[in-house]
């Protein structure tokens, strides 16, 4: 069973979710935890792209938008094959694909290990299997998709530093997939925090993550967003 199988059905959910627990729900809370003690050195490259699934990439993606070193962040999908990568198809589980980020960042600015860091404290949960808040199913898992063998050995060695440190009530389940295609979700899904920050969902899931990035990370939390679609152009989704 899914909690979320259209954005109409998401909707519907987060707020029969709200309703049953008397809208007293604690809100998902950061969890404080050390830089790497590996990470990439400055390469010389003008940017550099690091890839994420951890649930819904609204939330996922309205994170990372408001990091500083963060040039764009793009919804989309990963782990199937090109012909699935469709929100109705990647809705049903069985497509392999998982909800993805694709962030573009400057290293000159920020490192790999810094984007890890933020994506294990406050994007998202990285002891939850298959699953982030209300939904379920294996394309919301959390996992990260490397593009190199140094970002493979980054990711991993910083899970083991996480795990050793207890930092976490439980282990970290993210997996590593590498040699994975990243394609952009219809258009309609990019900006989607921004665009709509009173849609129920976003209020419940993800304004909460937002927030935590503020706070926890306040050195490179940016207040303007970076925007896939400018403001200008950009259209309330119906």
């Amino acid at each position: 069973m899914t909690f979320r199988v259209s954005i109409r059905g998401r909707a519907f959910a987060a707020l029969l979710l709200a309703t049953l627990v008397g809208c007293a729900q604690a809100e998902e809370k950061a969890v404080v935890i050390p830089p790497p003690a590996f990470d990439e050195m400055p390469s010389g490259a003008a940017t550099a792209t690091a890839t994420f699934a951890g649930g819904c990439f609204w939330g996922v993606q309205g994170v990372f938008q408001r990091v500083q070193g963060v040039l764009k962040a793009v919804s989309g999908y990963a782990g199937g094959k090109q012909e699935a990568a469709h929100y109705e198809l990647v809705g049903s589980g069985t497509t392999g694909h998982a909800e993805t980020v694709q962030i573009t960042y400057d290293p000159s600015k920020i490192t790999y290990g810094k984007l890890l860091q933020i994506y294990f404290s406050v994007a998202h949960d990285p002891t939850q299997l298959n699953r982030q808040g209300p939904d379920y199913g294996p394309q919301y898992r959390s996992t990260i998709f490397p593009a190199d063998a140094k970002q493979r050995e980054i990711a991993q060695m910083y899970i083991a530093q996480l795990d050793a440190a207890h930092v976490f009530p439980a282990k970290i389940v993210t997996t590593l997939e590498d040699g994975k295609a990243f394609y952009p979700a219809e258009g309609y899904h990019q900006d989607f925090l921004v665009r709509n920050p009173s849609y129920p969902y976003i209020v419940i899931n993800d304004i909460p993550k937002v927030r935590n990035l503020a706070l926890t990370f306040p050195d490179i939390y940016r207040t303007e967003p970076v925007l896939v679609t400018p403001r200008s152009a950009a259209r309330p989704a119906g």
